[in-house]
């Protein structure tokens, strides 16, 4: 390590007190940045379930559809047309739903039910006890074994209930990969079995499922989709779309920017403050470096070294902090919709820097004033 970097690491230990105040407001401020950033990515990532579980490349749906939790019903002989187009290589219906589940002790319970194609199942869950072909019994629907699988009473094989006044017996129980946001239960069914069970309007198709033969089709799917009055996205396209209506048409995305900017402002201020008053401590020592020859770049040098050191620690910490609160906080309550993630990472990373770089040049400004002749004769 340079010499001059060396002394600036030993003036900034030894005063243990402004050291550990500087780390302490880094890592407070890191921390409530993490903390609202992964929560809002858990929100997102969780409120795209249906999607990633379904796993289809196109989704065919209403124009004013936003978010998988809401669908419009389409009339049937839109999934005709949508197979008669060029490049399709086969699409099925999908319904999704709710439905409210009396229990064996007389309580009640909302779910969400997802209706599978009956020939081709094409959407189903990786099942983890029982047979997927039992869905065709009479009355089966399969159990996802996730967070909110207690809210039925841990259901086996062979349980039965009632969904909206009709029997239901679990025929076999499910993982999926991303569990669901709003805390419900998920019971997969046949179609003709949920469009049957549950509560009817004049349409049932809740998405249609379309697999293109190729890349090269999908942009034609989507105009001859659109041609027909309706909206054709892509699975990716379809989780932005979602991300899109949480972040900027449910206030949450502007309240977390909000909370964020004042975590930022919070740390700003503390190491700001701090730092400046670390800097008029040792000034005299600055002030000698600088008469025995030490140049100004030299010094901008040890004080963006200073900083550089406590934001790396800061940083480090309150994503320690961040993460083991989200961990604890998984275990307490499975479904908590957390999660760190690159993006939150090097948000806080490059707000971490900003707070730093803006500390570092308020002690600047006053170390390149310094006149050596005015500090020894203080």
């Amino acid at each position: 390590m340079n010499g001059l970097l060396r002394i600036a690491l030993k003036l900034l230990l030894n005063d243990r007190g402004k050291f550990a105040t500087l780390v302490l407001g880094i890592t407070f401020s890191a921390f409530l940045m993490m903390q609202m950033t992964s929560m809002f990515s858990g929100v997102l990532y969780q409120s795209s379930a249906n999607i990633v579980n379904i796993g289809a490349k196109m989704w065919v749906m209403d124009p004013a559809v936003e978010t998988p939790q809401n669908s419009i019903p389409m009339p049937d002989d839109v999934l005709d047309a949508v197979r008669s187009i060029p490049g399709v290589k086969f699409a099925v219906p999908l319904y999704v739903g709710a439905g409210l589940v009396k229990l064996g002790d007389g309580t009640y319970q909302s779910a969400t039910i997802i209706g599978l194609d009956d020939a081709t199942l094409f959407g189903r869950p990786k099942i983890i006890a029982g047979n997927i072909l039992d869905i065709y019994k009479n009355n089966a629907f399969v159990m996802v074994k996730d967070s909110n699988y207690g809210k039925l009473g841990s259901p086996k094989i062979g349980t039965s209930f009632e969904i909206n006044d009709h029997r239901a017996v679990i025929a076999a129980l499910a993982h999926t990969s991303v569990p669901g946001l709003f805390g419900l239960p998920t019971l997969y069914t046949t179609y003709t079995r949920a469009t049957q069970d549950m509560p009817s309007t004049r349409y049932m198709t809740s998405y249609i499922l379309v697999q293109p033969k190729g890349a090269a089709d999908i942009m034609p799917i989507e105009a001859a989709v659109k041609r027909l009055g309706y909206l054709a996205l892509t699975d990716r396209q379809f989780v932005a779309r979602n991300d899109n209506f949480y972040e900027y048409k449910t206030g949450m995305g502007t309240n977390i920017l909000m909370m964020t900017f004042i975590s930022f402002m919070v740390g700003l201020s503390i190491a700001g403050e701090t730092f400046y008053m670390f800097i008029l401590d040792n000034l005299t020592h600055f002030g000698a470096l600088k008469a025995i020859g030490a140049k100004s770049t030299e010094l901008i040098q040890m004080i963006m070294f200073q900083s550089l050191v406590v934001g790396f620690l800061g940083f480090g910490f309150g994503v320690l902090l961040s993460s083991v609160l989200i961990a604890i906080a998984k275990i307490r309550i499975p479904n908590y919709a957390a999660m760190v993630t690159y993006g939150t990472l090097l948000l806080a990373f490059g707000m971490v820097g900003v707070i730093s770089i803006v500390s570092s040049y308020i002690g600047i400004r006053k170390v390149t004033r310094i006149d050596p002749f005015d500090v020894f004769r203080g």
